[in-house]
């Protein structure tokens, strides 16, 4: 079992670009199924015999099972159901298997929620709350300011260095899912706070946002940031870093923005995953409902 992730763990690093976050994610979920295939053996005539080619649907039904025993979430059985799909395709696809047991499985049927997001109000005063002029809050200030402007994922955010900004023209390129690289646009709100930023810096670095050891910031400390101003806001609950993502998405929308061009600036790969931003605030469908119902 073990060489086979290996394998097609290095298939998706290699071939499909997949990120190292995705990859680890791809593996806790194998390794799981194999956990699995190890309690199974020796249970009867039913046993598993520890050889990917005798995994058939049976089996994988049982696994299933097993999940919604430890009381996991659609979500997540979902998820592992997708990962076993892709792992049993690619042994397929190279020959290590004849048959595809996952075939025959029922895919999960999964409502998506809506995103939370601010409104634009909300969002304004969140972006002025950072109020010192010291380094730290200048740095905080221009993080908030660029993830409203741009609606770039967090992870984008991080790796950013300041060669990756056209400060003239007015953009960034930042690498995102499957190391696809994109161009978006940034607003001078945005341009002026980084500018405020390095100005202020004492450390010099390619990197653009640095923590208080003067190296690149993570994904955590950003999160940590983010939520001390939405706490120092008096934000509602709910409220995250991927929030002002959704709030980017869904104030272009409801000021004009076609569902494709928003697409491209989330960089999402199918228009279907940018559908779920075409959702109004309620304010925004009464105006709608005033203006257009003959009887409103």
């Amino acid at each position: 079992m073990q060489r086979y992730i290996e394998k097609f763990l290095r298939y998706l690093e290699i071939e499909k670009n997949y990120s190292p976050h995705t990859l680890l994610n791809y593996q806790a979920d194998l390794e799981d199924f194999g956990d699995f295939l190890e309690t199974e053996k020796g249970k009867g005539s039913n046993a598993i015999e520890f050889s990917m080619d005798k995994v058939d649907y049976l089996s994988l039904r049982r696994y299933l099972a097993r999940l919604k025993e430890r009381n996991l979430k659609s979500r997540s059985i979902a998820r592992k159901l997708s990962c076993l799909r892709s792992f049993f395709k690619f042994l397929c696809r190279d020959g290590y298997l004849k048959n595809n047991p996952t075939l025959s499985l029922t895919t999960f049927k999964l409502d998506k929620p809506l995103p939370s997001f601010l409104t634009e109000e909300e969002v304004i005063r969140l972006l002025n709350t950072p109020q010192g002029k010291d380094e730290r809050s200048l740095r905080d200030q221009a993080i908030l300011e660029v993830f409203y402007s741009t609606g770039m994922r967090i992870s984008e955010l991080v790796n950013l260095d300041i060669d990756d900004i056209d400060f003239i023209s007015g953009v960034v390129k930042v690498k995102g899912k499957g190391k696809k690289e994109r161009l978006l646009p940034i607003g001078e709100y945005a341009i002026k706070a980084i500018r405020a930023y390095l100005d202020n810096r004492k450390k010099q670095s390619s990197v653009l946002f640095l923590n208080k050891n003067n190296s690149r910031m993570s994904t955590r400390g950003v999160r940590n940031i983010v939520y001390k101003y939405i706490r120092l806001a008096s934000l509602r609950s709910g409220i995250s870093t991927h929030s002002l993502r959704h709030s980017f998405a869904t104030h272009l929308l409801n000021r004009g923005a076609d569902l494709r061009s928003v697409q491209e600036l989330l960089g999402h790969a199918n228009l279907s995953t940018t559908q779920i931003y075409t959702h109004l605030t309620a304010e925004k469908l009464k105006t709608v409902y005033d203006m257009a119902h003959p009887r409103a």
